[in-house]
């Protein structure tokens, strides 16, 4: 199985079992953590699996289309839609675009993509949110290549990611089972 499938079951596993162990941190509790509103929907919060509150330091300006790229559950997208005139929330796994979309606001859309193979046109988006995706993804190039596509001239991009304080050892670095580190 390759590096994308697993960080998909994971994800997707996150998304129909939130309650369960999970190789990262899950959930409305993880979500409190960061500042998230408690009053979000609960489909949202239970799988959230987000690396910080994008949200909170995004500026959305007035009649903004707004790609929320790995949307997962739904709870940034669901967060910026009031402030945006349309979100389109885009993730790789099913599972989770289904508890999305069924938080839905009306402006909002979700859409199955990979990040770095996005069904939008070019200069179609005035606002990017990215919640740690980057770490995940080997095709960093791509995606940020598909981002620049993507963005209109001027355009935000609003970004969160986990990263380390010191390389991972070489045989840390190796080792398919730890995937997230």
């Amino acid at each position: 199985m390759q590096m994308r499938d697993k960080v998909r079951e994971a994800y997707s596993a996150a998304a129909l079992t939130p309650d369960a162990r999970h190789a990262f941190p899950v959930g409305r509790v993880f979500a409190s953590s960061l500042a998230y509103q408690e009053n979000a929907p609960a489909a949202a919060l239970e799988a959230f699996a987000g690396v910080s509150n994008v949200p909170a330091f995004a500026c959305i300006p007035e009649g903004a289309t707004v790609l929320d790229l790995g949307c997962g559950a739904g709870l940034d997208t669901w967060l910026v839609a009031p402030r945006a005139r349309r979100v389109i929330g885009a993730d790789f796994s099913l599972p989770m675009l289904r508890r999305a979309s069924s938080c839905r606001p009306v402006n909002t859309m979700f859409t199955l993509a990979a990040a770095e193979r996005l069904p939008l046109q070019d200069a179609s988006i005035d606002v990017a949110l990215v919640n740690g995706i980057f770490n995940l993804n080997p095709s960093r190039a791509e995606i940020f290549a598909e981002l620049a596509r993507v963005l209109k001239p001027g355009a935000h991009l609003y970004a969160a990611e986990l990263i380390l304080a010191s390389p991972l050892p070489e045989d840390e670095r190796r080792r398919e089972d730890d995937w997230f580190a």
